[in-house]
């Protein structure tokens, strides 16, 4: 293929695409496929069998993933002690979706709610220290309704 026939961004892939560092990355891929559905699309080993390379798709977003490589600085959250990020989901069936990601491992961190901005919302962290928020849009609400509901629930 020549270089003109190249798409700078591939067919599939979107303009922002989360890249997870795990310890453990071939386990995470199980744990997505088994507690959020996802769907394995590729992996690629070191010769020592650490993965370099893997690729699922979670609904109609894919997440790359690749294994702790401490001599290129490359930790997982599990090793940083945390992780500033959460990673945000919609899906069709919050309740159902969060009661089997919880029976499959993953960690409820904030119990599901109904929130102000119109979302059925709850937190988890998955078994390698991932923060996760998970949502079904439930409502619609305006930007006023939003901003008074705001005020109030954070006075």
């Amino acid at each position: 293929m020549s270089k003109a026939q190249v798409k700078p961004i591939p067919d599939g892939m979107h303009t922002v695409t989360p890249h997870l560092i795990c310890a453990g990355a071939a386990d995470a891929i199980e744990f997505y496929k088994r507690a959020f559905n996802a769907v394995e699309i590729g992996r690629m080993a070191s010769p020592q069998g650490k993965l370099l390379h893997g690729l699922i798709r979670i609904g109609d977003s894919k997440v790359m993933l690749v294994d702790e490589f401490p001599d290129w600085g490359s930790f997982g959250p599990k090793s940083l002690k945390g992780s500033p990020v959460t990673l945000h989901l919609y899906v069709e069936d919050v309740d159902a979706f969060v009661a089997h990601a919880a029976a499959s491992g993953a960690k409820i961190t904030m119990p599901l709610q109904d929130m102000f901005w119109g979302d059925r919302y709850c937190k988890l962290e998955d078994p390698f220290g991932h923060q996760w928020s998970i949502a079904t849009h439930v409502r619609d609400v305006s930007p006023d309704e939003m901003r008074q509901a705001a005020q109030k629930a954070c006075s």
